[in-house]
Formats: structure tokens, C-alpha cells, sequence
């Protein structure tokens, strides 16, 4: 085993017998390094099966998990380049070509771990068969504990290190699979809580509509409802409710006979002075104004 050691830099090579293939996972590398802004990379230290000359990129026979944690730089592929940011993990694939270098400005913080064999295949393939190869899982302290422990494993060089560090790497793929999973299934939830909020909004345009009352039938609190409303639309819920409104006003003016009086009236309008000013200051024009323009251009929303 090769070992390369220092406060910022810290590799580990391994060689795994005959005995040790047959399990059907091998652990080939495991490391850290610290890149500092307008620093080479990669450090000159790695062995030649590993160097590679950023701007040519290079093919791997073996998988990589390279999590970064702090800074930022760029990947490529065969698809592309791609902003790395911290919190990113790249899972580079054997026989695929690809690149990676830190920013020159920032510099950035990796753990690497690189493996192979059947039970890897069968693994890889089953959490991620659609090739990707970006993950933004986050500053996540489970992952570093596992690679911190499969450095220190590597490190100690023991009997039985290959089964324990392949546990490690079947642990890392398992969590980043858990985490993007939930991930989309969060923003699942929330794609739907936010449309169910929009089409009661919608239902409810001719009436008044108590948002906290709203949120509780949505089973979250306000205030987070608010957050993740205001993120999804661009307005919080009062606004993009009054603006519904508005729209609604917009078309009984333009294919509606009704007075200007009446149609404030039927939307919930405290008064129609209230609505001159309301209409006037989203559209830029008084309702009776609109109404002669009759120019759906004007529709908001």
C-alpha cells in the first residue's frame, strides 16, 4: 500500500489479493486533500494509474466517489461542463470519460474513495441506472464520519480491511441514495401543496380566504407554508391571491357586462375605492379605463 500523509493531503493506495477480489468488492483508493486557491491540481504525489492532466480528462477502470465540501470548481463530461459546488458528489463510472478541477479562485476540500468488482456493479446499477453522475446531497456530516473512518481503515492496513471498507462504500452509496430519493420526494410534496394552494385560490376568488385557516388544511404551518409558497411563485400567499383576483376582475371587465361596482362587490373588495386602487396599481390602469382598451394583452399572471 501507498500512502501519501499531511495535514492537507492524505492518500491511500491499496493492493487486494486473490482472497480479497472474490468477495466482489475491492477498495483501490481512499483519500483527502485540501486544494488551495491558485494551487496545482492534482497533487503531484498520486500514483501514475491515477494522475491526470485536467484539461485532457481521463477514462478510470474503476468507480469514484468524490464528495466536495468546501469551494467549487467543474466537471466534465461527454455531456458537457458542469458547476461543482460545495456539497456536490461526482460518482465517476469505469470507462467513462471525464474531467474535474477546483476553481482557481477558491480552491476546494474533496474525499475520494475508488472501487470495483461485481458486488459495486450490481450495487451501482440497482441506485443509480440512469447514469447520472451529480448529486447535490448537501454538507452532510454522515458521509465525511464515512469517509474520515474508511481513511483511518486504510490507514491501519488490518486483516480484513477490504470487507470493512467495502461495507463503508455499500454505506456511502445507500446514504446518497436515500438522500436524493427524499429529496425529490420532498419537492414532490411540495410541487403539490403549492398547486392544491393555487387551485383553492382559484376556487375561492370571489370570496375572502383566511390563509392561516388555508395553510392548516394543507397540514403545515404558516409560516413554513408562506416560505415555500413565496419560493415557488415569487409571491407571498396574500399577494398571489390578491393577484388571482385581479385576473378574474380582468376578464369579468373585458367579457362581462357588469358594473365596475359590481364586479368589486362579487370579488370581496372592502369597497370600490379600494378596488380602483388595487386594479390600478398591478395593472397601471382604473378598471374603467381597462375595460374600454379591452386588450387581453394586459392579462396578468
Amino acid at each position: 500500500m501507498n500512502v501519501t500523509q499531511s495535514l492537507d493531503v492524505r492518500f491511500h493506495y491499496l493492493i487486494a489479493n486473490s482472497t480479497e477480489k472474490e468477495y466482489g468488492c475491492t477498495i483501490n483508493t481512499v483519500g483527502s486533500q485540501v486544494i488551495l486557491p491558485d494551487e496545482e491540481y492534482p497533487a503531484q504525489e498520486h500514483p501514475p494509474g491515477y494522475m491526470f492532466d485536467p484539461e485532457r480528462g481521463r477514462v478510470l477502470q474503476e468507480y469514484q466517489l468524490l464528495y466536495i465540501v468546501k469551494g467549487k470548481g467543474r466537471y466534465s463530461n461527454s455531456s458537457g461542463d458542469f458547476d461543482v459546488a460545495k456539497g456536490t458528489l461526482v460518482l465517476l463510472r469505469p470507462g467513462v470519460w471525464h474531467s474535474y478541477k477546483p476553481s482557481k479562485s477558491e480552491g476546494w476540500t474533496e474525499y475520494f474513495i475508488g472501487f470495483s468488482g461485481p458486488m459495486a456493479d450490481k450495487a451501482v446499477e440497482s441506485m443509480f441506472a440512469d447514469g447520472e453522475q451529480l448529486f447535490d446531497v448537501g454538507l452532510n456530516q454522515e458521509l465525511v464520519d464515512l469517509y474520515q473512518r474508511a481513511i483511518e481503515v486504510a490507514a491501519a492496513d488490518r486483516p480484513a480491511s477490504q470487507q470493512l471498507l467495502c461495507g463503508i462504500v455499500m454505506h456511502l452509496l445507500g446514504n446518497v441514495n436515500y438522500i436524493m430519493r427524499n429529496n425529490a420526494m420532498s419537492a414532490d410534496r411540495m410541487d403539490q401543496i403549492i398547486e392544491q394552494a393555487k387551485a383553492i385560490m382559484q376556487d375561492k376568488a370571489a370570496q375572502s380566504l383566511d390563509l392561516n385557516a388555508l395553510a392548516d388544511q394543507l397540514n403545515i404551518s404558516y409560516s413554513w407554508f408562506r416560505k415555500i409558497f413565496r419560493d415557488y411563485t415569487g409571491y407571498p400567499p396574500a399577494k398571489y391571491f390578491m393577484l388571482v383576483k385581479l385576473r378574474r376582475a380582468q376578464y369579468l371587465l373585458v367579457n362581462t357586462q357588469e358594473s365596475i361596482k359590481e364586479i368589486a362587490f362579487s370579488l370581496g373588495f372592502k369597497s370600490t375605492e379600494h378596488f380602483f386602487t388595487t386594479f390600478r396599481r398591478a395593472t397601471g390602469y382604473t378598471p374603467s379605463v381597462y375595460r374600454r382598451l379591452s386588450n387581453p394583452g394586459k392579462m396578468m399572471l
